[in-house]
């Protein structure tokens, strides 16, 4: 496992394990699973209805909770101090924790900004309290970053944002990584079927006798992405975990920057 080092140094790994979408009668066998496979960094969020089933997952796996490195988001319906305060407690308790690695603003409020800033003083306040260990935005611009940066005590920590080869993100990318912020990618393969069938990733693929899918993931991680792959089937959370024994060429590297089309492919995190 490789990891990534927050501005406030806590350590994050580069690899985890996405839950949006998985319904609540397939989450423990897909906890187990991912648990089995080596994972230990989950990425959760209240607006994908689970965070109860994973928590009960977990207690029913026996996993240390110091073992794990666990994020959630608050929604947009739950945002402005007050309520964000609450759905962090909601969280807690649905997850059965007492404090979170990561908590996120899952996206900015487009027509009340005020309101998203007033959520961001919220997740302030929870990491002064040390319910938090690290907070972050999800689906910022560098334009609302600036905004935030203009009233916080605490910079965000991480910007989680849509990413893959026919979305790369460069420039937004660069600006948080200036601003030591670190990127994370949501939708690392953009849902596979346009990005596994690309004959760059697939010529590469074959180089290095690995997956497409496994080509696209440690695209990811030599750029300095955090990501984290989702899928319901056994055979393929064991294949994305297997990323660590290789490493692209600069040029291979620069082949997949190349098939960037600027292209969303997922709105949804």
């Amino acid at each position: 496992m490789q990891f990534k080092t927050l501005s406030n140094g806590v350590s994050i790994p580069m690899l985890g394990f996405g839950t949006y979408r998985i319904d609540n009668a397939d989450i423990p066998a897909a906890i187990q699973g991912a648990l089995d496979a080596g994972y230990r960094h989950f990425d959760c969020a209240h607006i994908y209805g689970n965070e109860a089933a994973i928590g009960k997952a977990f207690k029913d796996a026996g996993v240390k909770r110091e073992d794990l490195f666990i994020t959630s988001k608050v929604w947009n319906a739950d945002q402005g101090y007050d309520k964000t305060l609450a759905a962090f407690e909601q969280t807690l308790k649905d997850l059965q924790m007492d404090y979170l690695d990561l908590y996120l603003i899952h996206w900015p409020n487009e027509e009340d900004f005020n309101l998203t800033l007033d959520t961001w003083k919220a997740l302030e306040t929870l990491y002064d309290q040390g319910k938090v260990k690290a907070i972050g935005v999800s689906n910022f611009s560098e334009k609302q970053l600036k905004e935030v940066f203009a009233m916080a005590k605490v910079k965000p920590m991480v910007n989680q944002i849509e990413r893959h080869p026919y979305k790369t993100q460069v420039e937004l990318g660069k600006f948080d990584e200036d601003n030591d912020i670190v990127n994370e990618g949501y939708s690392p393969i953009g849902h596979g079927h346009f990005i596994l069938e690309d004959p760059t990733i697939n010529k590469i693929a074959k180089d290095h006798n690995k997956t497409a899918a496994q080509v696209v993931l440690r695209w990811h991680i030599d750029t300095g992405y955090v990501i984290f792959p989702k899928s319901s089937k056994v055979s393929r959370v064991k294949e994305n975990f297997d990323i660590f024994d290789f490493e692209l060429t600069a040029d291979e590297i620069e082949a997949i920057n190349g098939l960037d089309k600027d292209e969303h492919l997922n709105y949804d995190n």
